[in-house]
């Protein structure tokens, strides 16, 4: 999950005005329809930078494509956007295309909601499913269907403040973040940190605040380092691992316990604290990097630290779908595939928000190598930390802020991990029991 930051975007807003103002309001962006043009229209959420970057991208399709127009329609983020893709595809009076969350997917009616993709028709398009991340592009599988393109993924990073690293001694000869691996040397490159900022906790990331998910996004970035599921593959049964969840627990409640994270900052706060040098350390997605520029903080990014093992981060995806229609058009629906290749093959533009391509050839391009930082942490894309395939998982789901209350007192000492464990896991037999909002039933 990720709201849009109020940020300003001064290299980027080339007609972005026009693009925010759309985005409040929810209409398409005016853009004129050729009687010759073949219609494509296409919904999503994005905002900010990236709903900037987004109708940037469909901008330069149309100039390469005069004879496909793109109606770009934006719509509220959240829960909001999953309902009305749910009430327009089981109506079948869908866009042609919409941006996803890939974690929504098993939840939202594959079948009934969502029409499969045309592999086909993908393989015309120049898209093979060998060329995208194998974790991710299995995710967009459901009972071997497939239902979604990917486009990226926003994993969970870590932000270092490059002044204060520096004063600390904590970047190598090429002035990067020195990488740990395992508890003692993160918790000595913290410490390291807190020394040179008089003692004040280095570390900050969303840990408290109503509808907080910042304690989910890190315990399901340590937890399955170490090896640790949520649920079975077909997500009726809990398959936690007490001892390793409560492992990660035990060190999250040590991060606030010895001040070496700010067990009192909101996501708000945690950004303006890293932001204004509050901070050494940030936890957060990925998207907050152009932001940071804008500010002019002296920042860079790495991959979110291997503490239990492996380096696995807590990520969620953006993807394409197809809402049901009762009849596609076969003319508009070749022209829906074309933007979606162009799209996903110039995703190098698109990771300038701080999102990492899902399409493996970009990670080799050199407009993409020299993203800075953005192409630091490209690795991860091969050991993403997704969602388990139920209805209340996934961003701006339940689950994340369901598991995010019963972390927080964690943290703050106000919990123990072991009351913090059993709560979750209350969450999470509640939420197995409840009925799934969406149809499951698949069309004839």
């Amino acid at each position: 999950m990720h709201g849009p930051p109020d940020i300003s975007r001064r290299h980027l807003l080339g007609g972005s005005l026009a693009l925010l103002g759309a985005a409040a309001s929810g209409c398409a962006i005016p853009v004129g329809l050729g009687s010759s043009q073949t219609r494509v229209q296409y919904w999503h959420f994005l905002g900010a930078s990236d709903g900037i970057i987004m109708n940037n991208m469909v901008n330069a399709f149309a100039a390469q494509a005069p004879e496909i127009f793109v109606e770009e329609n934006v719509l509220a983020w959240g829960e909001p956007y999953y309902t009305k893709i749910a009430m327009a595809g089981s109506g079948g009076r869908s866009p042609d295309l919409a941006t996803f969350h890939l974690a929504r997917l098993a939840g939202i009616g594959a079948g009934e909601i969502l029409d499969p993709v045309n592999e086909r028709l993908l393989e015309e398009v120049g898209l093979r499913g060998s060329d995208f991340s194998p974790p991710i592009w299995e995710r967009a599988h459901i009972d071997g269907v497939l239902y979604a393109i990917p486009l990226d993924a926003h994993p969970m990073v870590q932000y270092y403040n490059t002044d204060i690293c520096d004063k600390a001694g904590l970047l190598g000869s090429d002035g990067k973040l020195r990488p740990t691996n395992g508890v003692d040397e993160l918790v000595e490159q913290l410490t390291k940190a807190k020394e040179v900022m008089g003692g004040k906790p280095p570390l900050a990331f969303d840990s408290l605040g109503l509808g907080t998910v910042g304690p989910w996004r890190v315990w399901w970035s340590l937890y399955p380092q170490s090896g640790g599921t949520l649920l079975s593959d077909d997500g009726t049964t809990i398959t936690i691992d007490d001892a390793k969840a409560l492992e990660v627990l035990r060190f999250m409640q040590r991060l606030g316990k010895e001040g070496l994270c700010d067990w009192h900052t909101d996501y708000g706060a945690s950004v303006a604290n890293f932001t204004n040098g509050q901070a050494a350390f940030l936890w957060n997605g990925d998207w907050e990097t152009i932001g940071l520029k804008d500010r002019e903080t002296p920042f860079s990014m790495t991959r979110f630290p291997a503490v239990f093992g492996t380096g696995s981060a807590q990520a969620d995806c953006h993807a394409f779908v197809l809402p049901h229609q009762r009849d596609r058009d076969p003319e508009v629906e070749r022209a829906t595939y074309e933007f979606i290749a162009y799209l996903v093959k110039n995703s190098a533009e698109w990771a300038v928000a701080g999102h990492v391509p899902a399409y493996l050839p970009t990670l080799e391009l050199p407009e993409y190598l020299a993203l800075e930082p953005q192409s630091e942490y490209r690795s991860v894309i091969t050991e993403v930390a997704l969602d388990p395939q139920v209805w209340f998982a996934g961003s701006a789901s339940r689950l994340w802020i369901e598991f995010g209350e019963a972390f927080s007192p964690v943290i703050s000492g106000e919990r123990t991990p072991e009351e913090g464990l059993a709560a979750a896991k209350a969450s999470l037999n509640r939420l197995l029991s409840a009925p799934n909002p969406f149809p499951d039933e698949k069309r004839p």
